[in-house]
């Protein structure tokens, strides 16, 4: 009797096993399925783009400046200087802002209500339309210097890549295994040594990989800059000047009732886009763990 009683719970049991693999197997093959429909819009957008956008793209593309309206000749080299400029501005404000507060608020004050209070803005910043960000620099920069320039234009950014940046920081120094900490502090290293010869160097993969992500956001953002630096069809010899950008480029152009300037803001869209996943493919090579 207890032998067939055995026998019918490893039948039992077997069976068991081949229904959760089937289903394993099923769900498996389902997600698989789901990402590649996930996958489907950003293929056939960077398809799109290859396709409308190659045909202008050349060296002169990259390094004359936009044609007048009806004129089939040109580039949008101001643009791609006018973008680094404004972008190059932003990080050096946000990114220095961002990392040391991060610091702070999780190294030497984590349980401070100052620190609570700092998270909140920060993530709330983070869901604000990029608009009201073009409105405080043009409150601030553009009212109070009189004219509309590439300052202003780096200032709106800033703001806008600043909760990224202080954010993802904060979320790379919590990855950081509390046992490094405790080594250093046994050998004697002082709160200031652990930081910024254990900790930092240990999350800085992770905190760069914030601020390329800052950093992609801000180069694709046009209504801050609208707010902010207008446009400029020449070549920018001040900070303190309207500039352009290729976020407004494209805006203008698209618009433009002729089939050229529409072509060259698919070119324009396709280079910004070859710029910001340089970007990150760089980063991700130079600052990944070895």
């Amino acid at each position: 009797m207890s032998l067939v009683r055995t026998h019918f719970f490893h039948q039992q049991e077997g069976r068991t096993s081949w229904i959760r693999l089937l289903r394993n197997q099923a769900l498996t093959l389902l997600c698989f399925l789901l990402s590649v429909v996930t996958l489907v819009p950003l293929f056939s957008l960077l398809f799109l783009l290859l396709k409308k956008g190659m045909p202008l793209l050349s060296l002169r593309a990259l390094t004359d400046l936009p044609p007048p309206p009806g004129l089939a000749e040109g580039g949008f080299g101001n643009a791609i200087v006018g973008t680094a400029m404004m972008v190059g501005i932003a990080l050096i404000l946000s990114a220095p802002l961002g990392i040391l507060g991060a610091i702070f608020i999780h190294e030497y004050a984590p349980y401070a209500r100052f620190s609570g209070l700092v998270r909140f803005v920060a993530k709330l910043l983070t869901g604000i339309p990029s608009i009201i960000c073009g409105a405080f620099a043009f409150a601030f920069v553009v009212l109070t210097t009189g004219n509309f320039s590439a300052l202003a234009g780096g200032v709106a950014l800033a703001v806008l890549m600043l909760p990224t940046i202080l954010i993802t920081s904060e979320q790379a120094l919590m990855g950081v295994s509390s046992s490094y900490r405790d080594a250093s502090y046994g050998l004697g290293a002082t709160p200031f040594q652990t930081i910024w010869r254990v900790v930092f160097p240990e999350a800085l993969p992770a905190i760069m990989m914030g601020v390329m992500i800052a950093v992609a956001r801000a180069a694709g953002e046009t209504a801050p800059v609208l707010f902010t630096a207008l446009f400029n069809q020449n070549w920018a010899h001040s900070l303190m000047e309207p500039i352009a950008s290729l976020s407004v480029f494209i805006y203008n152009f698209s618009s433009l009732p002729y089939p050229y300037q529409v072509q060259m803001a698919w070119t324009a869209a396709l280079v910004l886009v070859i710029i910001v996943t340089g970007i990150n493919v760089v980063a991700q090579m130079f600052f990944r763990k070895r």
